[in-house]
Formats: structure tokens, C-alpha cells, sequence
């Protein structure tokens, strides 16, 4: 089966440019003695509104990998896939996510619910597992009420991991289940009847995504309560240890954290839990590197801040349709947005700093970021234009995206310890 390494991190690229800049950033990590394995991801939503194909990620990977003589192993995304959207990555993805939250919620059939509890007794009664303090106390009618919650889903889940086997073969991928964009966080007991189903439907799942407490808005750091967000990654990684061990899951397996990117706040809690579990993670960081690409841009001034502050304009004025699809993951306050005049005015290091994540910089705006953070359709609609300035700018764009990849998200995350 084809493995996923311990350390991970998914780098998405809107626009299939920064595929080198990006990589970089890990051969940082392998200098420093730390493997930190590169998975180009790219959503079907993000290719029907770019116009690209997923043949593009794996192109733009393999000449980076080519272009820094990398030879350690990379993977290309397929992300939160479904039976309708999966036939156009099969021939260019080597990894999988399966996006079963639509489902998560629909009631079971009640006889499949009642198979289920029947089959897995050893999930009632008391439960210790190594790393959480407390046992959890689990009976027929709460593993029940968990499996009928969660079994159309891994069901859902099953029947895609199969249509992927019969397509490229069992040894031949890596299979993530997205269960993230659902309303509440799982709970240990809920996590473990879900791996426990996951095991039934024999998905060799490899990472899973699940929800958890707080805001993970695109962007920009995480809101929420940091404590308990680090009792949540530490319960759920103890019980990804134990499902391991009693239902033959992949060793492999580990927390996969979505919109994972510029969480500051709780990296240095994820490292601490890594080295207390000896576990690994996911960190998928789609949108930052597109942000990225607009400070370079500014940085770059001229044509450069030009296009920069018409992405930006463009993006204000089309806010309501642009900030729909993302409305569970952003807060905007519309008061907070600087007007396009006053954008217009704006010099480089104006439009850098209320842009770049540094929160405690005094002209940052994560208003202004998480707009320009949704707003790369705008980009998009510029065509050849701004993929023309993307090459003009490419020095300042790939020093940004390197530093910002390997100095806020992989240093803290893989190297603080």
C-alpha cells in the first residue's frame, strides 16, 4: 500500500505557479533533519472556477520535483471528492479525500444500526484508553445513537474508496475521510465507532478530518478556545492509537487538520501533542500560498501592486457572491474593508502589511485577508493577464511563499521541539 509519511503538509496553489517555491520550503525542513512530505491538493470547486484540471497539480508537481532534485515522496490531492466529481482525478491523484459530511446526520436503517452495535461488543461498558484521563462510558443505546448518526456516511465513504480501488488498484492511493464541515466537533466515543465502522467498510484510511471545537476561518488564526482545542487533538490522536490497534487500521493513520493554515495559536499545542504521542499529522494549508502570490505582487510594485489592488477592488465589489460558498468558514465585517479609493492610494508596504498574517501588526486587517483569501475567482477572470505577472514577479512571490511556508507553518509545527 502506498504509504503516507509521518509529517505531511498540503500545500494548495490556485494557479499552479509556486509548485517549486512551495517545495522548497521542505527541502528547509529536510536540511534541518525533518521530513515533512509535500501533497498538492486542489478541490473540484477551485478547478471549475480557475478553469484549470487536475492534470495541472500533478504537472506543476512533477517539474518541481524535477527542478530541486527532490527524492523524498509526494503526493497530489484529490480534495473532498465525491462519487460525482472523482473521475476527473483518478488519472492524476495518488490521494484521496473522501468528503462524507453531506451524509453525516441521515439515520441509519435501524437494522443496520442494530448489526453494528451486535457486532462490535467491545465497544460497550467502560473503555480506557491510553492518553485520555477520564474512560468513557459507552452503552447499546449510545453506540447506537453514534453509529446511526454516522453509518450512512462511512457507507457513502465505502462506496467511493471502492470505486477508486476498481479504478486504480488498492496499493495505488492514500484514502482521507473529510468529516470536518459539519456543525459540532466529534467526541472520543463518536470518533471511535466511526473508525470502528471505517474498519468494517475495509477503507486502509490513511488520514481522517475530523471537526473540532472553535473557528477555523480561511486565513486567518484560529478563534476559539485554545485548552480546549488541545484536549480535543490529544483525545483524538489516544483513540486514533487505539483504533489502530484493535481494528487493523493502517499504522499510518493520522489527524488530518483542515484550514489548517496561518492557526498560529495552536501549533505550538499540536507540536506538544505530536512528541507526547509520538504521533504525525496533516496540515492542509490550500489558501495561504494564493495570498502569498498577492504580496509578492505588491511587493514587486508597478504593474505588480496594480493588478494586486484591481484583485482587490474587483473582490470588494462582488464580496456578497464571492463570500457565499465560504460563509461558515470567514467573518468579515463589511465596515472593516477599506473602500477601493482608499485601496487605490495605498503604497506596497501599505497593502503588504494590512495583508501579511502578523496579528500583532498594527495595520493587519484579517478582514481585508479573509475577503482577498476568497477572492482568487477575481484572479481567475484576469486570465493570461495575471498569470503573465505571476512570471514577472515570480523572485518576490517564491521568497514569499518559501518563508511562509517553512517559517510560519513547518518551523513551528515540526522543528519547535
Amino acid at each position: 500500500m502506498l504509504r503516507l509519511e509521518k509529517f505531511s503538509i498540503g500545500v494548495g496553489d490556485r494557479f499552479a505557479h509556486q509548485a517549486q517555491a512551495q517545495l522548497r520550503a521542505c527541502t528547509l525542513a529536510a536540511e534541518r533533519g525533518i521530513t515533512v512530505i509535500p501533497v498538492w491538493n486542489k478541490s473540484n470547486r477551485e478547478h471549475s472556477i480557475i478553469g484549470s484540471q487536475p492534470s495541472s497539480v500533478r504537472a506543476a508537481a512533477d517539474a518541481a520535483v524535477r527542478e530541486l532534485n527532490w527524492n523524498g515522496p509526494y503526493h497530489v490531492d484529490a480534495d473532498h471528492i465525491n462519487l460525482d466529481s472523482v473521475d476527473r482525478f483518478l488519472p492524476s491523484s495518488d490521494f484521496f479525500t473522501i468528503d462524507v459530511a453531506h451524509f453525516i446526520g441521515h439515520p441509519a436503517d435501524p437494522a443496520t444500526v442494530d448489526d453494528f452495535v451486535d457486532e462490535h461488543p467491545e465497544l460497550i461498558g467502560t473503555i480506557r484508553i491510553p492518553g485520555i484521563a477520564r474512560p468513557m462510558m459507552m452503552t447499546p443505546e449510545s453506540v447506537a445513537a453514534i453509529a446511526s448518526k454516522y453509518l450512512v456516511g462511512i457507507a457513502e465513504a465505502g462506496r467511493i474508496y471502492r470505486f477508486i480501488e476498481s479504478k486504480k488498484g488498492r496499493a495505488n492511493f492514500i484514502t482521507e475521510v473529510s468529516m470536518d464541515e459539519t456543525d459540532l466537533p466529534q467526541t472520543p466515543p463518536e470518533l471511535l465507532v466511526i473508525l470502528a465502522a471505517i474498519a468494517d467498510e475495509e477503507i486502509p484510511i490513511q488520514t481522517i478530518a475530523p471537526k473540532f471545537t472553535g473557528r477555523f476561518n480561511k486565513g486567518v488564526d484560529y478563534v476559539g478556545d485554545v485548552r480546549q482545542f488541545t484536549c480535543e487533538f490529544e483525545n483524538d490522536v489516544a483513540v486514533i492509537a487505539h483504533a489502530v490497534g484493535h481494528y487493523g487500521l493502517p499504522a499510518t493513520l493520522k489527524l488530518s487538520v483542515h484550514s489548517g493554515s496561518d492557526k498560529f495559536s495552536i501549533y505550538a499545542p499540536i507540536a506538544s501533542a505530536l512528541v507526547k504521542f509520538g504521533a504525525g499529522v496533516h496540515l492542509k494549508t490550500a489558501g495561504t500560498t494564493w495570498l502569498e502570490e498577492l504580496i509578492g505582487l505588491a511587493e514587486a510594485g508597478g504593474d505588480g501592486l496594480a493588478i494586486a489592488k484591481q484583485v482587490y477592488e474587483k473582490a470588494y465589489v462582488d464580496r456578497e457572491a464571492l463570500c457565499a460558498p465560504y460563509a461558515s468558514v470567514i467573518d468579515i465585517d463589511p465596515a472593516r474593508l477599506p473602500s477601493p479609493s482608499e485601496v487605490r492610494s495605498w503604497t506596497s508596504e501599505q497593502y503588504i502589511a494590512a495583508l501579511r498574517h502578523e496579528p500583532t501588526g498594527p495595520d493587519f486587517n484579517p478582514h481585508v485577508r479573509q475577503l482577498l483569501h476568497v477572492g482568487f475567482k477575481v484572479a481567475a477572470k484576469l486570465g493570461d493577464r495575471y498569470l503573465a505577472m505571476l512570471k514577472a514577479c515570480q523572485e518576490p512571490i517564491a521568497r514569499n511563499v518559501t518563508y511562509n511556508l517553512f517559517e510560519r507553518h513547518i518551523k513551528p509545527l515540526f522543528l519547535a521541539n
